[in-house]
């Protein structure tokens, strides 16, 4: 294998940790600021959805930790529990993150 290719993979490679860390880091920061409606990630998600129109997308709570996740085939939007849970900046920020892919994926409106 070239030098070259090793190289950029291991440029990659330590790119990627690097974002890793500070999006865990900045997650942890904001887990301790509260949402000043004390809804939780579960019901901001509810809210932004049913704002959009979309009541066809369901909201659930999977295992892991940032294993949050749309997924359009299934139309779920898939929380972590400290997010599905969640009633802090983190957990919506994530939450409505999601959101937007399901806003997404919606069809657009055919004009009259």
């Amino acid at each position: 294998m070239p030098l070259g290719i090793i190289f950029i993979s291991l440029l990659f490679m330590v790119l990627g940790m690097i974002v890793q860390y500070r999006l865990k880091s900045k997650f942890s920061a904001y887990s301790k600021v509260p949402t000043r409606s004390g809804l939780s990630g579960k019901e901001i998600a509810e809210k932004m959805l049913h704002d959009s129109g979309i009541y066809d997308v369901n909201i659930i709570s999977v295992p892991g930790y940032l294993s949050d996740h749309y997924d359009p085939t299934k139309k779920t939007v898939n929380l972590s529990p400290d997010v599905f849970e969640g009633r802090n900046i983190s957990a919506a920020a994530v939450a409505t993150h999601e959101c937007g892919h399901a806003q997404y994926n919606m069809p657009l409106p055919i004009p009259c």
